[in-house]
C-alpha cells in the first residue's frame, strides 16, 4: 500500500458557527457510547433482550502550540460566554499540505474548557492550549 493512503501528520481545522478558530494539532474523544437496557421477558428463561437506550457524546479536545489563532479562541470564548448558546460546526483532518482527509459536522457545540498556556523560560517546550467542547452529536461529512 501507498503511503498517501495513510495521515502520518494530521492537523485539524475547527469553525464553530461560521467562526474560523484555526488549526490544532491534535483532535481526541470522538466518540459515542449507547446504553444498553437489559429486558426479561416472562417465559422466555433462554435469553435477555438487548435494548438500545441513549446514546451520550463524549466530550472533544483539541490541543496546539500558541499561535496567532489563539486570540481566534479568546474571541470566540468571549463572545459564546456572554450567551452561551450551542452552534454548530466542522471539524476538518488536514495533511500537512492542507488537503482535506475527513471531516466531521459536529452539532450543538459548547464549550466546556479551555486551557491557557504555561510559559516557562526553562523548557524547551512549546507554550500549548487546549480546548474542550462538549456537543449533541456528530457525523461524516
Amino acid at each position: 500500500m501507498t503511503d498517501s493512503i495513510f495521515a502520518t501528520s494530521v492537523f485539524f481545522r475547527l469553525a464553530i458557527g461560521g467562526n474560523d478558530l484555526g488549526a490544532f494539532h491534535t483532535c481526541s474523544g470522538m466518540g459515542a457510547e449507547v446504553e444498553m437496557e437489559s429486558y426479561a421477558e416472562g417465559g422466555n428463561n433462554g435469553f435477555t433482550w438487548q435494548l438500545p437506550g441513549r446514546v451520550t457524546w463524549s466530550n472533544i479536545t483539541l490541543t496546539r502550540p500558541v499561535t496567532a489563532d489563539t486570540a481566534k479562541i479568546g474571541r470566540w470564548l468571549d463572545e459564546t460566554l456572554k450567551r452561551v448558546e450551542p452552534k454548530d460546526g466542522e471539524i476538518v483532518a488536514l495533511k500537512p499540505d492542507l488537503t482535506r482527509i475527513i471531516s466531521w459536522q459536529v452539532f450543538g457545540i459548547v464549550p466546556v474548557r479551555w486551557q491557557g498556556p504555561s510559559f516557562d523560560p526553562a523548557s524547551s517546550e512549546p507554550a500549548v492550549e487546549t480546548l474542550e467542547i462538549a456537543h449533541e452529536g456528530l457525523r461524516p461529512s
